[in-house]
């Protein structure tokens, strides 16, 4: 029995930040490939006009997922008042622009800046996660009032301190308490982070509405030491139907690049990883 899912691409893969300008070229091209769904990660929303992305998503026919991006300045679990109201309002305007282009859910860490990574006390760690409990169950109404859902995403351990796996984010959605709180995964900080990566799959089960992929190396699926078939037997498991996104970086955007420890090209050019990596996920997906 085959997967059924529809494939899709991070507008992270080419460029960075994303902006409108890029829409035109892009999405034809992510199209043309036979992608299904772009990933547009939004990093800075003045950079965003939804009516002229929509109209190039129409003209594409590509479904739409849109995710965020958690620097220091937007840390919802920050001892800052100033940069927890940011990141909320951040997280607002993220959710416009999900609910304008017709996303059903905004993703990614929107629990604390990406990066923060400390020893910390357990009563100062206690301190964050209910902070971030706090303002994620805010989050979440923002999110259901205009039809969303949030894809919260685990980090591995050198990307963040709070939530590193599928247990940790299945406490905090419980603790969240809110029906919009659900779950996105990314195979390449499940492959650090997960004993099993089918039994993580299978404890998200139905909350589990966002799955990215890229090799083991952030390169090209297919082309590592991954273990696809784990992936494979969870997706089935749960019977997921939702979307699998190639998610990895370019290099040639060094601010971007040094962020995510990409220190030399994965592939032989952007394009190519793209061709090849949903070549052999829709020949994965046929098991």
């Amino acid at each position: 029995m085959s997967l059924q899912v529809s494939f899709g691409v991070s507008t992270w893969l080419w460029t960075s930040p994303f902006s409108t300008s890029n829409a035109r070229d892009l999405f034809a091209k992510i199209s043309g490939m036979g992608y299904d769904m772009v990933e547009i990660a939004v990093e800075d929303p003045q950079l965003i006009d939804t009516a002229i992305i929509k109209e190039e998503l129409f003209r594409n026919n590509l479904q739409v997922a849109i995710c965020g991006a958690f620097g220091s300045t937007r840390d919802l679990s920050s001892d800052d008042v100033a940069l927890q109201k940011n990141g909320l309002q951040y997280i607002a305007t993220c959710l416009d622009i999900a609910q304008q282009l017709g996303a059903s859910f905004f993703a990614g860490p929107m629990y604390a800046a990406v990066g923060k990574a400390r020893m910390v006390a357990a009563e100062q760690r206690k301190t964050e996660w209910e902070r971030a409990v706090k303002n994620l169950r805010i989050v979440s109404g923002m999110a259901a009032d205009k039809g969303l859902q949030l894809a919260l995403e685990p980090l591995n351990r050198f990307e963040s301190d709070l939530i590193n796996n599928v247990q940790d984010l299945l406490q905090l959605i419980k603790d969240i308490d809110h029906p919009a709180a659900r779950i996105g995964l990314d195979g390449f900080h499940m492959n650090i982070e997960e004993r099993d990566a089918t039994q993580a799959i299978v404890d998200a089960g139905e909350k589990l509405i966002h799955f990215q992929v890229s090799e083991n190396y952030r390169g090209t699926p297919g082309s590592g030491q991954t273990n696809w078939n784990a992936y494979l037997k969870g997706l089935k498991e749960i019977n997921y139907k939702g979307a699998v996104s190639i998610e990895s970086f370019t290099p040639d955007n060094k601010e971007l690049a040094g962020a995510v420890c990409i220190w030399r090209k994965l592939a032989e050019d952007q394009d190519t990883f793209a061709r090849e990596g949903l070549a052999f996920l829709k020949q994965w997906a046929q098991g």
